[in-house]
């Protein structure tokens, strides 16, 4: 935080620190208001809802239960199981409502498993997250609620109450009344019998509860709603072992994909070396032999050989630099991605724009900077054979999702005929797998007609 000085007491030189701090506690508790009806509105709510919930369950339960001699009961239990669970997902959705964070859903079906009638029936009664979402509904919810929902009426009702007391007390009927709070209060703590009117006592003590209880209201409904979201977490919310089971998951899907993407790629180079550069190169082995055997006899000849085997030559270098570009080209690992991407947009045959907001001396993870070159390669070689564009344009950004993780986005859009498509055998296939096997997502919007957008989302690495 930056300071600045705001004067001199007795030679001690002051700063503007504990007004800055002063404004933040401010800020902090301005906030802790601007959540107040939300909070209020999810406390008020979650009794009625729990007793509703109980009233359901106990019923569909113990029918159940009461009824699996004939059978029946199986089913009314598969049906109780459903029932809690939407009134767990119901608590979630308040609680993310009530402005906390969202709490990860268990996972209700197995991975990697196709969803049957038989496993949806009976899969509830081996699955222990229903059983959680049953005994909270059943126990847990109720006995918290009718607690918070107390402490919320009551504080509620004496800050609202003490804060408009000097409107309605007086039309309070006093009777013979001749108990007072506050002459009680005063009598008590001085000692001596007091003189002033008790009704005005009362109504003042009144008007300094209704104070204190309104100001510490955002603290009780922030703690009440905490409360609440603590055991929804606890008991609502997917275990740790699902986590790291989705995160295996997803590891094994992503090596996978490296794997198939990079077997892909060679076997694209072993296709494009055969077709190019090694035919080129036989051609050159037949014209020197050619032009060997005619040196003797026709050296005119020979030499109009030899010159066509150097433009073949020149020819087979250049389908090797342009095989190189398309992987790691020198001036990717000397001087960056976006200079590596200006070079491949300058050589593309249709118009390509380039809007970038990354400085061209950004330098990334070579590993990334590889690939994000490669996607975009691709896309630009697509672009030229498929797409039958005028123009395009390329857009490659850095980006921070809610959840911190920073993404680096490469988009093409063109104005071509459209009908690029993710399906097995089509050219984008092969990038969808390279993308995947990094953690990240390709997305293709290409409609018959254009436009066609395609996006490759990468993950960036931390450092």
């Amino acid at each position: 935080m930056t300071t600045e000085t705001s004067g001199t007491l007795d030679g001690v030189t002051t700063t503007g620190e504990p007004v800055e701090n002063a404004k933040s506690a401010g800020r902090g508790y301005g906030m802790l208001w601007r959540g107040v009806p939300r909070e209020l509105g999810f406390l008020l709510l979650t009794m009625p809802i729990a007793i509703v919930g109980l009233a359901v369950t106990q019923s569909l339960f113990w029918t159940g239960v009461g009824t699996l001699v004939i059978y029946v009961g199986l089913f009314i239990l598969i049906g109780t199981f459903y029932t809690v669970r939407g009134f767990g997902t119901l608590e979630l959705v308040r609680l993310n409502w009530a402005g906390r964070p969202e709490i990860t859903r268990p996972q209700w079906e197995p991975a990697n498993k196709p969803r049957t009638f038989w496993r949806s029936a009976f899969g509830p009664f081996v699955n222990g997250h229903y059983w959680l979402y049953l005994l909270h509904t059943m126990i847990i919810n109720p006995i918290v609620s009718i607690f918070s929902w107390t402490v919320t009426i009551v504080w509620a009702s004496i800050a609202l109450g003490g804060l408009t007391s000097w409107i309605w007390y007086g039309f309070i009927p006093q009777g013979d009344r001749d108990f007072f709070l506050s002459r009680t209060i005063v009598d008590w703590a001085f000692g001596t019998q007091s003189t002033f009117d008790p009704r005005v006592g009362d109504n003042i003590l009144q008007l300094i509860l209704g104070v204190v209880f309104a100001a510490t209201l955002p603290f009780v409904t922030r703690g009440l709603t905490l409360m609440h979201h603590g055991i929804a977490a606890g008991v609502l919310g997917a275990w740790r072992s699902e986590a790291l089971q989705r995160e295996v998951a997803d590891l094994s899907a992503s090596r996978g994909a490296a794997v198939t993407a990079e077997d892909q790629a060679l076997r694209r180079l072993e296709r494009d070396l055969h077709d190019g550069p090694q035919q080129r190169l036989i051609r050159l082995q037949m014209d020197i032999a050619t032009a060997e055997r005619k040196l003797d006899s026709d050296p005119e000849g020979a030499r109009a050989i030899l010159a066509e085997a150097g433009a073949q030559a020149r020819d087979t270098l250049e389908e090797l630099r342009a095989l190189s570009r398309g992987f790691a080209p020198p001036i990717l690992q000397d001087r960056g991605l976006i200079v590596a991407v200006e070079s491949l947009v300058a050589r593309s045959p249709i118009p390509i724009q380039l809007e970038t907001a990354i400085a061209p001396g950004t330098r990334f993870s070579p590993e990334l900077e590889r690939s994000a070159y490669y996607v975009a390669a691709e896309l630009a070689t697509n672009l030229a054979k498929h797409s039958e564009a005028t123009a395009a344009r390329l857009f490659i950004d850095l980006r921070t999702d809610a959840a911190g993780v920073t993404w680096l986005d490469v988009w093409l859009t063109d104005n071509g005929k459209g009908g690029a498509t993710l399906l097995d055998g089509h050219g984008l296939r092969g990038l969808d797998e390279r993308v995947r096997g990094l953690r990240g997502d390709l997305v293709v919007d290409s409609p018959v007609g254009g436009p066609t957008q395609i996006g490759a989302h990468i993950p960036v690495p931390s450092a």
